[in-house]
């Protein structure tokens, strides 16, 4: 059997924080500063990521509504831009409108959050297949955030780390 060849480890990554004390000059700044960056709390990490989409897609939603009600222009881009197959586009318009309302009012209570961002990262799939394929390095950015939330979860500040605290036995 051919043993896989084994890499050497980074000088960098195989030095732990006590001992990057002891570096000096840039070598020593920079393996301090990577030991204070790595802790950054994933707990933050998620709130940021959690209420930035969130305000993304509340903003796009707003664009789509006069008071309750879809405005024309929501129903026009749909018709006439959008053009998802295999949906008729004024339930699209009323289906979206209704999403980018709901899903980031759950991630800012952080309630539900996997299935909100999971929610929207298919939003976020449909918009870049469909409708916006060159504007992958947008998509790119919030399919990052929802995916930090999904692997991750909501972090501490919110309603499901309370729900689950409260109410899942061994937590």
């Amino acid at each position: 059997m051919i043993e896989p060849p084994v890499a050497a480890p980074s000088p960098i990554a195989a030095t732990s924080p006590s001992s990057a004390t002891a570096l000096t000059g840039p070598t020593g700044l920079i393996v301090r500063l990577i030991a204070l960056i790595s802790h950054i709390p994933d707990d933050a990490i998620s709130l940021i990521a959690r209420l930035s989409i969130a305000g993304v897609f509340w903003r796009s939603g707003q664009t789509k509504v006069e008071g309750w009600h879809l405005n024309d222009t929501a129903i026009y881009l749909f018709q006439n831009e959008y053009k998802l197959p295999l949906v008729d586009p004024v339930i699209a318009a009323h289906l979206a409108a209704f999403a980018e309302h709901l899903f980031p009012v759950l991630l800012v209570l952080g309630l539900a959050s996997r299935f909100a961002a999971l929610a929207l990262l298919g939003m976020t799939l449909v918009i870049e297949i469909f409708v916006y394929p060159d504007a992958w390095p947008t998509h790119g950015t919030w399919a990052a955030c929802l995916l930090i939330i999904l692997a991750r979860g909501p972090g501490v500040v919110s309603l499901d780390h309370y729900i689950a605290r409260k109410f899942v036995p061994g937590r």
